[in-house]
């Protein structure tokens, strides 16, 4: 198992196959917290080999500097498929979040499980507005 993709971005779209993301960021600056972000996706491109074909569990998990959960984790099952002449298929995966809290200035991380596998992380820090000098 390979990760193609991983990334954090306002929007992503899966049509044909084709993982299609806009706007990659790490980091969101708003005026004050708690702050409610009305939303962004995490785009997810696996490449699985023959010897992987079948059933694989999935877990995104937001969790902050403490390693506290903030949502519950995003969980779900992808079964890759692969006919005779094919040696690896890659399977796209989008989460997306929507008015998620964010208590804190702080550095966030996005887990990414496979298999009860920790396979990738992201950061995602929250920052002050600079304030004008």
């Amino acid at each position: 198992m390979k990760i193609e993709v991983f990334a954090l971005c306002d929007a992503a779209t899966n049509s044909h196959g084709k993982l299609n993301l806009l706007g990659t960021f790490d980091q969101i600056f708003v005026p004050q917290v708690p702050v409610m972000h009305p939303s962004f996706s995490i785009a997810l491109r696996v490449r699985f080999g023959k010897m992987e074909e079948g059933a694989h569990q999935v877990e995104l998990q937001l969790v902050d500097p403490d390693g506290s959960k903030v949502l519950p984790p995003m969980k779900g099952e992808v079964v890759p498929r692969m006919g005779a002449d094919v040696e690896s298929v890659a399977v796209n995966m989008i989460f997306h979040f929507h008015n998620t809290k964010f208590d804190a200035y702080a550095d966030y991380q996005l887990n990414l499980n496979i298999d009860d596998v920790s396979v990738a992380s992201l950061p995602l820090s929250i920052r002050e507005i600079p304030k004008n000098r």
